[in-house]
């Protein structure tokens, strides 16, 4: 499989998309003619951040630190794909092993299933770097929407730098 990277913008795109707010920490599923199919809580990388750490790649997924998993920002060309144990997901960085997927099962200390529908955002805040949504609405809104072929991930950033547009009022800078 290639690698899935940002890429530039092409208002003639016809795709189903994705936007992933980091801000609220909700994952937002549109078909291709725009109409919203779906929004749901998710589950982000531990790290706040925009970019993947230089230092992540390449590592395996069980040997990131604390500060290497972060769910980077950006314009994702996705796919859908299945990981190693044969689980149906949506890859939107398949180089840096980052895909939107359903909550699996893990250690219950992580207490994942009570973080997603937390209304603590900071509880968000536990991945290795992808999105993971409630099993339902992986099965019944991204794969009939995302998981059918091509589609695009828009990941907003987080911690984008505030400046002041010519009318003084303060709004985010582009990424």
């Amino acid at each position: 499989m290639t690698a899935l990277r940002p890429v530039a913008a092409d208002a003639q795109d016809e795709r189903p998309f994705a936007i992933v707010d980091k801000r609220a920490a909700t994952l937002s599923v549109y078909a291709a003619d725009g109409r919203l199919v779906g929004r749901a809580p998710v589950l982000l990388g531990l790290t706040p951040g925009d970019a993947e750490p230089s230092s992540a790649r390449g590592k395996a997924p069980s040997a990131l630190t604390a500060h290497e998993r972060v769910t980077p920002s950006g314009r994702f060309e996705a796919q859908p794909g299945r990981n190693l144990s044969g689980e149906r997901i949506v890859w939107f960085d398949y180089e840096a092993n980052l895909a939107i997927h359903r909550l699996r099962p893990a250690p219950a200390h992580q207490r994942r299933p009570e973080r997603l529908v937390s209304a603590n955002l900071q509880d968000r805040r536990i991945t290795l770097g992808c999105v993971v949504v409630d099993s339902t609405f992986f099965d019944q809104v991204v794969l009939p929407t995302l998981g059918a072929g091509s589609s695009l991930v828009y990941i907003l950033p987080e911690r984008a730098p505030l400046v002041a547009s010519a009318g003084g009022a303060p709004h985010a800078a582009a990424p």
